[in-house]
This record gives C-alpha cells, structure tokens and sequence, in this order.
C-alpha cells in the first residue's frame, strides 16, 4: 500500500489502492515513480463514486499530485509540447466551466471535456516561444518581442503553468498566437472526470476514443442525465470497477447541509418530515435559514433552484420587475444560462470558437452590454478562466403562459441564452454558490406527483441535488414572496485575472 500524506478513512485508502492498481497495470507505477510508454493494450475504466461529503475531491486532489509527482505530464488544453513515447499524460477534465472551477479553485488544475476534445492551434512563430517555455526548445526571437518581454513570458509560466497565459503577459492577445481549434487527432493517456454523473453516452464514447484509461468521479445520488432513464455511465460498472466511498465524518462534522443531504436517504422519510429538520436546523444553525420569502440580490449570482419551468419563468419575471428592467432589453449585472449555439454546420469552426470560450449548453454568464456590433454581447463566463468574452448572441426573455420567447435584440446566429435568475435542479448540477436559495413549494408539487426515478422518489433527488450546490448557507424558501433588492444590479463584483486567452470571437463587421 501506498503511503499517503494525510489520513484516509478505510474506504479512501481503499479506493486510492484499487486506482492504483489500475494505473500501474497500464505502465505508471506511483510506488517507484516507474513509467512504461503508452501501449495499445486493453482500455480500463473505474468509478469512483459516493455521496456528498465523502471525500470524492479529496481523493481526485491527492492522486493528481502522486501522478504529477511520479512525473506524469499534466494537459490543461491550452498547449501541448511535442509528443515523445516515453511521455505519460493526464487530463482532469468536467463536464461545465463552473464545475472545473470548483476543483481549480482547490488547486487542481480542470479544465472542461470540451478544451480535451478540441485542441488550439498556434501560429509557427509564436510555437517558438510554447515549445521554449515547455522545456522542449532554445529560448527564441521573436520579431516584435523584446528581451524583457520574453522574459515576464518566463516569469508569469514559472508560476502559472499557462502558456497562453504566459504569452499575455508578454502584450500578445490570444487572437496573435491562436489561428483555430481542431478536434483532437492523438489520444492522450489517463483521465479524471469528475461530477461525472452528468456524462451522456455521446460525451462518454467521445472520451473512451481518447483516453485508454479513465477514471471516473461521481455521486449516484444525482439526477441522470436527460433521456438516459435515470441510468448514469458508471452505473453499468460492475465488481471491482466501481468503488463506493462512504460519508467521512471527521471531514464534514457539524455541517447542517450535508447533514440534511444524508437524512434524505431514509426510506421512511416523508416530505413534511424532511421540511420539519430543515426547519429546526434552522433554529440551531445560521448555515440553515428557513426563509419567508426569495432574496432578488442573491438571485442576480446564485439562481433560485425549482423543477417546474413554470415557476422558473415567474421568477424571472419577478427578479426583472424587481429590478426594474424594461420588458424589451438587458440591463448589465443580469444573469444568464446559454441555451446552445444556434449556427449552421459550416460554421463548424466558429461554434468551436464560441464552445472553447465555455460558451456551452448550461453555462452560466452575466450580461455586462452591448457588443461593437449589432448583435453582440459582451458577457462574464462563470467559472471560465478567462472570463469576459463579447459573442454574437440570441437573447430570450420568456413570459408565463407564452409559449414563444420574447427576443429583444439577436445576431443571425450565434449562442442563445435564457434569463438566469431561477434555473431548474437539472441545469444546477455541477455548480455550486456560497448562497443556494431552493424553492420548497416545487419540491412539494413533486412529492405530491408520487414520481420514481431509479428506485428513488423525485423529491429526494431533486432535494439532494439542491442543498448540494450550497458551499455555505442553505435557504430553504417556503412561500411563493420576492424581497425588493436593496439597489440595483452591478457588475463591478465580477473580478477579472490577468487575460488567459482571448479568441477574436467579435471582429469588426462580422457575427460569431
């Protein structure tokens, strides 16, 4: 066995074994820090699954620095070197922005499925300077960049590890070194999905072509991905490949939420039962608020968690009305959810464009204006690491009991986006806020419905999934009330990194 560098519960060191033991059988020996190059041998895959708080992230964080550690190249999508044979590879990807976020903001470097599957081209000259920052070429010159610039490019990857962002810091824009995207044409090696109860089969296939080896991170207690029956990828593992970790108490003591998560596993509990814990929770703990009323500030960063997309529409219009917005136009600081890109197949390269920027179904963004040109938006990615993007956009507002959307403003084509305020559990998924308002009355009407899913009433999942976006405070909002916001919206809260890509998405006379 292995030894670790904190104290795993019997079940974490357990699974930390069994991954192990999988690496080693595909040529990465942790133990000795001894690596085979890549073959073609059989494909493994293994699930590591269990509920909130029972240390999945943990366990991704320390067997990506044993790999890292034991000399495994680490892939962020961003730039590859040149391939060797000796090289080994592993890729921590998730299925949004927002959740890659999670695991960065940890300290483990995420990035989405999509920014493996999809790879930059650079520009031959400025390659010079990746391949030199990479260990894999002489320091070069670069006409138009001067000695001291090269050097802060040095200097900023030292650090950082982003060779985009390494060249930004040298004064170039990604637009100079980035001629495109591709699909990627070479496998990789090891994979870590994690939030993977969220993979469709079309994601999981997609990633089976790239990676011989995954391993999988995930919690059954989630919602299943639409049309898949209530079935997740890693539920059709089996034995040895699938490895339960259960809660891990010392980690996550005296912590309402989770608490309240794990109650809902009780078979005998009802949904008037579970709203009574919520309700004494809420008496002993101020992580637990049982409220009146839905807070609008909150709603403009966190949105309001419901099921039926009747009352998420109402409490859009709510939070508009709140906050004054006029019925045929955007006011900057309101949140949106982009519903996909609406272009036509040969425009395959410019939907790339738009999905590398984090512009994919579910991603959440905030309207910051108008673009340079008709049609354009310059939005805030959430959980993207270069945040501020301005794309041809199709906007939609829509109304209760109208079932066509209103558009106030769009481009011919490009990414459409819903209002954001209130989102349905299934979009949460993947996300989390320090402030998580989850609307009762609709987790009621699901009780009421007497609904299954995988074995499961709906409530529970749809409850679990709910009060598990909450990083820091649950409000569990019990009548039908919006508070007046306490001033008008502002996006001044939305910080920015020094840039690490910027794609020319918004070019002058031309739509994304």
């Amino acid at each position: 066995m292995i030894l670790p560098t904190i104290t795993y519960s019997e079940d974490q060191a357990e699974a930390f074994d069994r991954v192990t033991e999988v690496l080693r059988e595909a040529g990465v020996d942790l133990e000795n820090s001894v690596m085979t190059p890549l073959s073609d041998g059989k494909q493994k895959a293994l699930a590591v699954i269990g509920k909130a708080g029972s240390g999945k992230t943990l366990l991704l964080a320390e067997l990506y620095k044993a790999l890292e550690a034991a000399g495994v190249d680490v892939v962020s999508g961003d730039y590859e070197g040149k391939k060797r044979k000796s090289r080994r590879t592993l890729a921590i990807l998730a299925p949004t922005n927002k959740a890659a976020s999670v695991l960065r903001n940890r300290g483990v470097p995420a990035t989405t499925i999509h920014r493996i599957l999809y790879t930059p081209v650079y520009d031959p000259e400025y390659e010079k300077i990746a391949e030199w920052l990479a260990g894999e070429g002489e320091r070069p010159q670069v006409e138009g960049l001067t000695d001291a610039a090269l050097d802060r490019a040095f200097a900023f990857f030292q650090n950082n590890k982003s060779v985009p962002g390494a060249l930004a810091a040298a004064g170039l824009r990604g637009s100079d070194f980035i001629t495109g995207w591709k699909r990627r044409d070479d496998p990789l090696d090891i994979g870590f999905i994690d939030e993977s109860s969220m993979l469709d089969e079309k994601q999981y296939n997609d990633l089976r072509e790239i990676f011989p080896t995954l391993v999988l991170f995930g919690d059954p207690a989630q919602l299943a991905p639409v049309g898949q029956s209530g079935e997740m990828i890693f539920d059709r593992f089996k034995g040895r490949q699938k490895m339960v970790l259960s809660r891990v108490h010392r980690q996550t003591q005296d912590n309402p939420i989770l608490d309240l998560a794990h109650a809902l596993a009780d078979e005998n509990l009802t949904f008037e039962g579970f709203e009574r814990m919520i309700e004494e929770a809420s008496k002993k703990d101020e992580r637990v608020v049982w409220a009146q009323r839905v807070e609008s500030d909150l709603m403009a960063r966190s949105p309001v968690l419901v099921w039926r997309n009747a009352t998420r529409v109402r409490l859009i219009q709510a939070f508009r009305g709140a906050f004054g917005a006029p019925g045929d136009a955007l006011l900057p600081g309101e949140p949106l959810i982009c519903d996909g890109i609406e272009l036509p197949a040969k425009h395959r390269k410019k939907r790339i464009d738009l999905e590398a920027r984090g512009l994919i179904k579910g991603a959440q963004v905030v309207y910051l204006g108008p673009g340079r040109n008709p049609g354009f938006s310059r939005i805030h990615v959430m959980g993207a690491e270069d945040p501020q993007v301005s794309a041809a956009s199709i906007i939609k507002i829509e109304f209760p009991d109208e079932e066509e959307p209103f558009i106030p403003f769009a481009a011919r084509m490009g990414a459409a986006f819903l209002h954001g305020a209130a989102v349905t559990v299934h979009k949460a998924q993947g996300s989390q806020w320090e402030d998580v308002q989850v609307f009762g009355p609709d987790i009621y009407a699901a009780a009421r419905m007497g609904r299954v899913e995988a074995g499961q009433p709906l409530w529970k999942r749809l409850a679990y999934v709910a009060i598990t976006r909450a990083e820091k405070r649950l409000f569990w909002v019990v009548r039908n009330r919006l508070a007046r916001p306490s001033g008008p919206l502002i996006t001044s809260d939305l910080t920015v990194k020094p840039s690490v890509l910027k794609l020319a998405i918004e070019n002058e006379g031309t739509e994304a």
